[in-house]
C-alpha cells in the first residue's frame, strides 16, 4: 500500500508546548515526528503495512474437518479466566517407523494456537504421529493464560506459547522448559487503530478502548508501546479479548484499537491503520517470539520423542524456506493451513513472510536456545514485574531453556 495512504493529519489542536512534550515522551527515532498540523509518516507509524495481506475474508471455523482424523470433544481445560471445550485429533499411527511399536503407542497432548506457520501442514498430514509413533491429541486453547494453566495442571504436555506467556509462567513456578523457537515474530503482529476512532498519533490513544489477549506477546507489546509513548496504562481502556472477539468487536465499532496477529489482523486492517508493529518495538529492545514449551516431567521421560518432534517441525519450516511458492493460494499447503486455523489462502504466504523461522543450527546457537532466548525471557519478565503482572523473577532464566533436543536432532536422533 502506498505510504501516502497511511498518512493521517494530526489535529491542529496539538500545538506547542504540548507537541514538544509529546515528542520528549517518544523513543529517540520518533522524536520530532509530532508537530501541529503534521502527519504520521509511513515508515514510522505504518510499520510493514505495505507488505501485509490486504484482505482476509474467511471467518475462523468453529470446527475443523480433517478427512484422515477423527474429532471428538475433550474435557474442558482448566483455564484461568475461561473454560474450553476444544477439539482432539485422534490419529492412529498408520506407519510407525522401524523400531516403533505399532500398537499400544504412548500418548501426548499438544496445545496449538490460531497462528499461521508451516508446521500446521504436518499436523494435518499426521506427520508428527508417523515420525514419533505416539498417539497425539492436538488441543487448541483459547488463550495464552489458559495454555500455561493447562501445562501446570497436566492437561497438555507440550504447547505453543508466546514469549511473554512463557516468561510469566516460569516466573510463577510452572515446571516447563522452552525447547524450540517456533518463530521470531518480527512484523507479524501490529497495533492497528480503527478508521473514524479519532486516533491520528500515539497520544490520541488516551481514553480509547484497546483490545489485546492478556498475557500474550501483543499484550506485552501494548504495555511497552504505551510506556514508550508516555501513556500510563490507566489512561486507556485495555480490554482482554481473544483474536476472534477482537475482529467481531472491531466490526461493531466497540473498540478503537487492537494489538493482534493474523488472521484477525488481516480482518481489522481492512478498516484501520497500523500504528506500530512488533518489529519496530523489537528494535527498541523488546523482542518477542513464539516457542514450544514442555512439562519437565514429560521431557525427562520422553527425550526420544522430543528429538523426533524437533526433526519434524524443522522439516516443515525448511519446506517453507526452500519453496515459499508451495504455500501460494491454491496450493495444498495453503489449503491445509487454512483448514486448521481459518483465514484466507491468499494470505498464507504473505503472513509467513512476516515471520522468521530459525533453522536448527540457529536455534541451538547463541541467538536463541544457546543464550538469546533466556536473555529475552529475563528482559520480558523484568518488564512484567515492573508492571505488576508477576511478583518475582527467577535467578536464572537459562535454567528454563534447553537446546538439548535440537542438538540431538542435528545429530540424527
Amino acid at each position: 500500500m502506498p505510504a501516502a495512504e497511511c498518512d493521517k493529519p494530526i489535529p491542529d489542536a496539538l500545538a506547542e508546548p504540548e507537541a514538544a512534550r509529546a515528542n520528549r515522551n517518544l523513543p529517540r527515532d520518533f522524536r520530532g515526528s509530532i508537530k501541529a498540523g503534521s502527519s504520521l509518516s509511513a515508515p514510522d507509524f505504518c510499520g510493514s503495512r505495505a507488505r501485509r495481506p490486504k484482505r482476509n475474508t474467511l471467518p475462523l471455523p468453529p470446527a475443523v474437518n480433517i478427512d484422515a482424523e477423527v474429532f471428538t470433544e475433550i474435557e474442558p481445560m482448566r483455564g484461568i479466566r475461561t473454560k474450553l471445550k476444544g477439539l482432539v485429533v485422534s490419529a492412529a499411527v498408520a506407519a510407525a517407523p522401524v523400531g516403533m511399536p505399532p500398537a499400544q503407542a504412548q500418548e501426548v497432548a499438544i496445545g496449538y494456537q490460531l497462528v499461521m506457520n508451516p508446521w500446521k501442514v504436518a499436523i494435518i498430514d499426521g506427520t508428527f504421529e508417523k515420525a514419533t509413533g505416539y498417539k497425539i491429541s492436538w488441543k487448541r486453547p483459547m488463550s495464552s493464560a489458559e495454555t500455561i494453566s493447562a501445562l501446570a495442571s497436566g492437561d497438555v504436555d507440550i504447547a505453543l506459547a508466546g514469549s511473554s506467556t512463557i516468561a510469566a509462567g516460569v516466573s510463577r513456578g510452572v515446571p516447563i522448559r522452552l525447547f524450540w523457537i517456533v518463530e521470531n515474530i518480527n512484523d507479524a503482529e501490529a497495533l492497528v487503530v480503527r478508521d473514524g476512532a479519532g486516533i491520528a498519533a500515539p497520544q490520541d490513544l488516551r481514553g480509547k478502548r484497546i483490545g489485546a489477549p492478556f498475557v500474550s506477546t501483543t499484550h506485552f507489546h501494548t504495555l511497552f508501546a504505551l510506556e514508550q509513548f508516555g501513556i500510563e496504562p490507566g489512561e486507556v481502556r485495555l480490554l482482554n479479548m481473544q483474536p476472534n472477539a477482537i475482529a467481531a468487536a472491531w466490526e461493531r465499532g466497540a473498540i478503537d484499537a487492537a494489538f493482534v496477529w493474523d488472521p484477525a489482523l488481516g480482518r481489522i486492517r481492512k478498516s484501520g491503520t497500523v500504528l506500530i508493529s512488533s518489529g519496530r518495538l523489537a528494535a527498541w529492545g523488546r523482542a518477542t517470539f513464539d516457542g514450544m514449551v514442555v512439562r519437565n516431567g514429560f521431557a525427562d521421560a520422553n527425550r526420544g520423542f522430543l528429538c523426533r518432534f524437533v526433526e519434524t517441525i524443522a522439516a516443515a519450516d525448511a519446506a517453507w524456506r526452500d519453496d515459499p511458492a508451495s504455500f501460494a493460494p491454491g496450493t495444498d499447503n495453503a489449503g491445509k493451513v487454512v483448514r486448521l486455523i481459518g483465514g484466507d489462502q491468499a494470505d498464507v504466504a504473505e503472513v509467513l513472510s512476516l515471520y522468521h523461522f530459525p533453522d536448527m543450527e540457529e536455534q541451538a546457537g547463541p541467538a536463541w536456545l544457546g543464550g538469546g532466548a533466556a536473555a529475552a525471557l529475563e528482559a520480558t519478565a523484568e518488564f512484567l514485574k515492573a508492571e505488576g503482572r508477576i511478583d518475582a523473577l527467577l535467578p536464572d532464566y537459562g535454567a528454563v531453556v534447553t537446546n538439548e533436543y535440537v542438538k540431538a536432532a542435528i545429530g540424527g536422533c
